[in-house]
């Protein structure tokens, strides 16, 4: 039995420039973060002449093409396997549609299965750009490229994305404290709504092709945020941090009627009214996980929002990335 598992993600700075409608005419820049909180994809050979592919649902077909989960269709065709006599299951630490990158972190971890089975040594960049030509040039998916390279490369990362496709990765010079106090005052609760990003992305996209000018501004400012939010990082400066993330979101909220709604706004008041110094939505909005900084006052903040119903996930960094666990 072959077993990959692939980092989720959160968004640090400049989330949303990452998308080929605003960076192939402007370029991108986020700074994100692996956590250890994966998906795990397992494949075995069995003895009979079909696929057998389990996650939320179960299918048993004989070719590749009738598979219906669209990226396990695709990553196999891709990789050129059709012979059936397999059984591929996923699952997840953390539930999808709730905004930590599950997708590239889905399509990333079948990629490093798939190329285990067929004895392929490739490197997690190169599985990154694959899993992005799954899901943005195949599937046509309005998605950018920040999933997928997180989930394969893992880490404090920043990414520059060149207006001819290229992606540049670079690990964030944070010092060993400040990346130790970073991840004691990151506190992230669940807020019990699962969405599908589609609509608020397809919504940026095409904006940006229509030269919005307000969204065009928006996500100029949100890349300036990004190369602050290093900055922040870098120097040690974790309160500007936590402020950058406070305006990070007001422009998120910004971009898209859909991005929050009053529930949400309330939990991040009350956040605030207990000890948070910044915070935002992770992923493209709507639902998903609520992240903040605090520091003297994280108890009394995780108080608050555990008695207004919010379940908190603790997690930590993932140096690894994506990574095969059984072989």
């Amino acid at each position: 039995m072959i077993i990959a598992r692939s980092p989720l993600r959160i968004s640090l700075g400049g989330g949303g420039t990452d998308l080929p409608s605003y960076y192939e005419r402007f370029g991108g820049f986020l700074i994100t973060a692996a956590i250890d909180k994966y998906i795990y994809i397992t494949l075995h050979e069995t003895f009979v002449p079909e696929f057998i592919i389990k996650y939320s649902k179960l299918e048993r077909v004989a070719q590749a093409a009738q598979i219906e989960h669209p990226i396990i269709r695709e990553a196999f065709q891709m990789m050129g396997i059709d012979g059936g006599y397999l059984e591929l299951t996923s699952m997840a630490d953390i539930p999808s549609g709730t905004g930590l990158g599950s997708s590239g972190s889905f399509t990333t971890a079948l990629l490093k299965v798939l190329h285990a089975y067929k004895r392929n040594l490739v490197p997690n960049s190169e599985i990154a750009a694959q899993a992005c030509d799954i899901e943005i040039n195949r599937l046509k998916e309005p998605v950018g490229k920040q999933d997928q390279y997180i989930a394969a490369l893992g880490g404090i990362t920043c990414f520059d994305f060149h207006k001819d496709g290229r992606v540049e990765a670079s690990p964030a010079k944070i010092a060993e404290e400040t990346r130790y106090n970073l991840e004691d005052n990151l506190v992230m609760f669940f807020t019990g709504y699962s969405r599908s990003a589609g609509s608020i992305l397809k919504d940026q996209h095409e904006r940006s092709k229509q030269d919005d000018e307000a969204m065009l501004d928006n996500l100029h400012r949100t890349k300036e945020i990004g190369y602050a939010s290093q900055r922040a990082l870098e120097s040690g400066d974790l309160r500007e941090f936590a402020r950058l993330m406070d305006e990070h979101w007001q422009r998120k909220k910004a971009r898209s009627g859909g991005m929050s709604n009053p529930k949400i706004n309330e939990w991040y008041d009350l956040a605030q009214e207990n000890g948070a110094l910044g915070g935002k939505l992770i992923g493209a909005g709507g639902g998903g996980f609520l992240m903040f900084y605090a520091e003297e006052d994280k108890s009394k903040l995780r108080h608050a929002m555990r008695t207004a119903g919010l379940k908190e996930v603790r997690f930590r960094f993932d140096f690894e990335g994506t990574k095969l666990v059984s072989s």
